[in-house]
């Protein structure tokens, strides 16, 4: 008897475990990467289904999302312009890449390099880039996101953030 129940509860914890893992195989596994966009159009993307391919977290909104399309016809997702651009920066195709950003303003997918981008906005992962098809006060172009981003200044630095934040008040 003494015996018997350390086995039973082994047992017990064995069963859990295997329904558990069971469980999580029949849940809709994340899109990382669409394959075959030879037409590199932007994709649509159903909220909660597609994963950061830079960070790994999952795209619930679009409001700040962007799209890779490799030469290849690869495509990659992103939820933050900022981790794009960190993601991109040492691929090979990065200058052949077409590259698609969700405009705030049009709330439509649109060309990211013909893009303007604010440096001020509360990103998911706060490096604080927005896109705009339409140009306007303090928006700079693509190229100037892209070196703000890469040279780290961005709204997660505490300092770059107090100054932006202090010119937008001006």
């Amino acid at each position: 008897m003494k015996f018997i129940r350390p086995i039973l509860s082994v047992l017990i914890v064995i069963a859990i475990i295997i329904i558990l893992f069971l469980s999580l195989s029949k849940e809709q596994k994340m899109i990382t990467v669409v394959e075959n966009n030879l037409g590199k159009k932007a994709l649509g993307l159903t909220l909660k289904h597609y994963q950061d391919s830079d960070c790994g977290m999952v795209i619930d909104d679009l409001k700040f999302a962007s799209q890779v399309v490799a030469p290849d016809g690869k495509t990659r997702f992103f939820h933050d312009h900022g981790g794009m651009i960190h993601w991109l920066d040492d691929k090979a195709f990065k200058d052949d890449a077409v590259i698609w950003v969700h405009s705030i303003d049009t709330n439509e997918w649109i060309d990211g390099k013909m893009a303007w981008y604010s440096r001020d906005e509360i990103t998911p992962m706060k490096y604080g880039f927005g896109a705009y098809k339409t140009k306007k006060e303090n928006l700079i172009s693509f190229e100037m996101m892209r070196d703000f981003m890469l040279k780290g200044e961005t709204m997660a630095d505490p300092f770059i953030k107090k100054q932006l934040l202090e010119q937008k008040v001006k």
